[in-house]
């Protein structure tokens, strides 16, 4: 049997992601990640520019990446 979805009227329905996720290994079989953006047309060379315009309160501090690994590992 199919998942019915009920919706309610005026609720936003969550629009789906515009960005398509790419594992490590398919990162590293496309040659590493300037090789992988390469072939994406994008230009690794702006990376550094891109994330410096960047405000420093979108970055994760040490303990949030420590938890987010932990968190990741434990989900394997």
């Amino acid at each position: 049997m199919g998942k019915i979805t009920v919706i309610k009227s005026g609720e936003e329905q969550p629009s789906p992601s515009r960005y398509r996720s790419y594992s490590i290994a398919e990162i590293m079989a496309a040659g590493g990640a300037t090789a992988f953006a390469n072939k994406m047309g994008k230009n690794p060379d702006v990376i550094d520019d891109r994330l410096k315009e960047l405000p420093k309160d979108v970055f994760l501090t040490n303990e949030d990446a420590v938890l987010a690994l932990q968190t990741l590992n434990e989900s394997k």
